[in-house]
């Protein structure tokens, strides 16, 4: 697997899903069925990039791909929270409104999609395991930890700090 080409897509691709995050208001002026366009674009491209990397042989492939399509939908759960709690924040930095109480419970929230996405992981791990072989389970894992870190640091870097 040639990770740089991985890599760069990767980072393509979840530079382009934070069209959805980051610019907050620009994503609140585009109309709906764009964003889904691109959302539906998006996931089009991560199956392409999996097929790639995976190598799956038909047996493997009829198991896998229903586990894959559950794991993007249980995902897409934790994203859309995450992008409530990222416009919450917008709009209260934005007005300069964020309160102690208001950034309480940013946090609270926070910690709890962290931690509901962390039992989510773990969860489908021996879903993955199930319909996988163990070398084939830890690619594919992989790859979607790698897509995870580079949203996390593209939000990192383009979400500014609390005043």
């Amino acid at each position: 697997m040639h990770m740089n080409v991985l890599k760069r897509t990767t980072i393509f691709l979840a530079a382009a899903m934070l069209l959805g995050f980051v610019p907050l208001s620009a994503a609140q002026d585009k109309p709906a069925n764009n964003m889904e366009s691109v959302h539906e674009k998006l996931k089009a491209d991560k199956k392409l990039i999996v097929t790639k990397y995976m190598a799956l042989t038909a047996s493997e492939a009829k198991k896998f791909w229903p586990v894959f399509e559950e794991y993007q939908q249980d995902l897409q759960k934790i994203n859309q929270r995450l992008l409530h709690l990222l416009q919450s924040y917008a709009a209260d930095y934005r007005n300069q409104s964020l309160t102690d109480d208001k950034a309480q419970k940013l946090l609270d929230e926070w910690i709890a999609i962290e931690n509901d996405d962390a039992k989510r992981r773990a969860a489908y791990v021996p879903k993955v395991m199930q319909a996988l072989p163990p070398k084939k389970a830890a690619r594919y894992l992989q790859i979607e930890n790698e897509y995870r870190i580079v949203l996390k640091y593209d939000l990192v870097s383009t979400v500014p700090l609390v005043q």
